[in-house]
């Protein structure tokens, strides 16, 4: 995906997930993916390159962010990967017509304390509904004063802590960007604590 298509819109977050998906693109082929908060989805198009079957999603409130998505997609050759319009914490019609899901992505979605609770509404709905499917998250510590780790318990999720060492996402270059402050990211595979039958 060339950078000059996405300009400054990429945020570090995009680019380590997507770096997950590549290192991780022979189990790809054939999985069905959704990426939700998608915005220019450069994680949701290399997984859909690696011959995933994607569906990317924002919130329906934002017209702007699903055009984007749209347009992310013509540009790497995608036309047929379908656009939603899903709003975080609404069980809307949408949201419950969603075919069978292996992977749901989600780059930078943990950005406003006040959305967690929504978005983990929306993935513990998925999961549910997918008890095998996991939550593929990048995300930037932006305070020491919050963690998502209370609020997983609370819906029965867990989380594996990926190193971004394990996937050669540690180099300085790879999440560069002009934004102030220093960047921590960190990457999770969220899960449900316990599905049944195991």
């Amino acid at each position: 995906v060339p950078e000059s298509q996405y300009g400054t819109y990429v945020w570090p977050c995009a680019v380590v997930l997507a770096q997950y998906l590549w290192a991780h693109r022979r189990s790809l082929p054939g999985k069905r993916v959704l990426e939700i908060g998608a915005g220019v989805s450069l994680p949701g198009v290399v997984a859909a390159r690696c011959g995933a079957r994607v569906i990317l999603s924002d919130s329906e409130e934002l017209p702007q962010c699903l055009q984007r998505c749209r347009s992310s997609c013509l540009m790497n050759r995608l036309p047929h990967v379908p656009v939603l319009g899903l709003t975080w914490g609404r069980v809307s019609p949408e949201l419950l017509s969603l075919a069978p899901i292996d992977i749901i992505l989600g780059s930078d979605v943990f950005f406003d304390p006040k959305d967690f609770e929504d978005i983990l509404t929306t993935i513990y709905f998925l999961l549910e509904k997918n008890p095998q499917a996991q939550f593929w998250t990048a995300y930037q510590v932006r305070s020491a004063d919050w963690s998502i780790e209370a609020l997983l318990y609370k819906w029965n999720l867990k989380s594996i802590h990926i190193p971004l060492h394990s996937f050669g996402a540690d180099k300085e270059h790879l999440a560069s960007s002009s934004l102030p402050g220093r960047h921590t990211i960190e990457m999770m595979i969220i899960s449900l604590a316990q599905s049944e039958g195991t």
